[in-house]
């Protein structure tokens, strides 16, 4: 069942954005009523020196849950959205791992421009101050611990971005985007011109899916990992 939540990953390009973009929500206030704060908990997994907390965990797992039930047909066993959840939140300390090697860092205007542009902080379209406080309190957060937060995910967006943009396609790669434009049926220029964009931004993104988990299982390989199962 995992290998086919993955494979389908592979196969529907937006399924795996969202997945990515629902593990980094558990970062963002989406959940008051679980308590956010420094997470002192139990620690779930290590990866190098970081680790993974059980309250990080649980916020991750749920959310995730509640992506399958509502967007993905059939029945997900609990066991498989855990092992999917914590590869994923390995994935993230890998990655802010590599963001730090890279020697990558995060200017205040950016991390600030990121928050701003978050829509539970924004109030008629805009950046709302009050607003902002409000959350963070009722979510038990102070805005150094949750602005330290977002600044680890921009940290990894970052590495993410470098390894994204160097791949590129190769002239074979052009050709199975062309052949896949040439198999649909498009009278308008237009139509047939989108189809052909359409299908060339497909391979590239499955391409820079590769590139990314090649490197993530590479990094991997070099540093101590360690997940109590038990606690899952």
């Amino acid at each position: 069942m995992l290998k086919l939540m993955r494979e389908s990953s592979h196969s529907y390009p937006w399924l795996l954005k969202s997945i990515m973009g629902i593990i980094a929500l558990a970062f963002v206030i989406t959940m008051g009523w679980w308590g956010f704060g420094e997470q002192p908990g139990a620690v779930v997994a290590s990866v190098g020196n970081l680790t993974v907390s059980h309250d990080e965990f649980r916020r991750a797992y749920e959310n995730t849950y509640r992506f399958y039930k509502d967007k993905v047909p059939g029945e997900f066993k609990d066991e498989t959205i855990k092992q999917l959840v914590v590869d994923q939140l390995i994935d993230n300390r890998t990655w802010l791992i590599a963001a730090k090697n890279m020697g990558l860092t995060v200017a205040n205007d950016d991390l600030r421009e990121v928050i701003m542009q978050i829509p539970d902080f924004q109030k008629n379209g805009s950046f709302d101050p009050e607003v902002y406080q409000r959350l963070l309190a009722a979510n038990h957060l102070t805005p150094a611990i949750f602005e330290a937060m977002e600044a680890e995910e921009v940290l990894s967006n970052k590495a993410r971005m470098i390894i994204r943009d160097a791949v590129a396609l190769t002239p074979a790669e052009l050709a199975e985007a062309q052949a896949l434009t040439l198999r649909q049926t498009e009278s308008d220029p237009a139509k047939a011109a989108a189809a052909k964009d359409r299908a060339m931004q497909d391979v590239l993104f499955q391409k820079q899916q590769r590139a990314l988990m090649a490197y993530t299982e590479s990094l991997k390989s070099t540093l101590s990992i360690t997940i109590h199962r038990e606690l899952l």
